[in-house]
This record gives C-alpha cells, structure tokens and sequence, in this order.
C-alpha cells in the first residue's frame, strides 16, 4: 500500500499589532523601527532597528501612540516623532503616496 506524502504549508511569519493585540500576518501589518536614525515608517518591512507592528486602522495608531508603541520599541516618542506618524497615517489611509517604497524618515 502507498504512502502519501505530507505537503509542508509554507511558513507565514505573523506579528501582534501593538494597538488592538490582533496577531496577523506579517505583511497585513505596517511597522514602524526605532533604527540609527530614529522612528521610521518601515514600509519594506527589513529596516534595522528595533520594530512593532500596527493596523492600517487610525484607532490601532491612536492607541499605539498613547503607550503602547514606546512600550513596544523601548523609548519614549517625542511630540515631534508623534506627530510625524500622524502625518503619516493620515496621508496613508487617505490614499496619497501609495505607491512609496524603503522607510519613511519621519524626524
């Protein structure tokens, strides 16, 4: 009698969004990095630095924002760099600048 062979599933990295605890896959996700550079928007998802992940959901940011991000990346976010990530979300889910690739510098 033969035997069937298993098929592997292949491997699907998934990540908690800091704001709503969802764990999702990775690529659902957008994650921001706290790198040589500062907070960044890491729209390629391989920026160096510590990373935490968020929906594309303004909820999900606004509730990163209040404390669950600087948990996540082991800082405190200035004024400056919140503001920037608003900058961001609000140009992002509005649809403007879709198409941007690499990471975002945001200070």
């Amino acid at each position: 009698m033969a035997r069937k062979t298993l098929r592997r599933s292949k491997h699907v990295p998934r990540r908690t969004c800091v704001g709503c605890r969802e764990v999702l896959p990775k690529r659902a996700l957008i994650r921001v990095v706290k790198g040589p550079e500062g907070i960044q928007v890491d729209l390629t998802g391989k920026a160096h630095g510590r990373g935490a992940y968020l929906h594309e959901e303004r909820a999900c940011w606004e509730k990163g924002l209040k404390g669950a991000l600087d948990h996540a990346l082991r800082t405190k976010l200035t004024d400056e760099e919140q503001q920037g990530l608003m900058t961001f979300i609000d140009r992002h889910l509005s649809g403007e600048n879709k198409d941007d690739q690499g990471a975002e510098e945001l200070s």
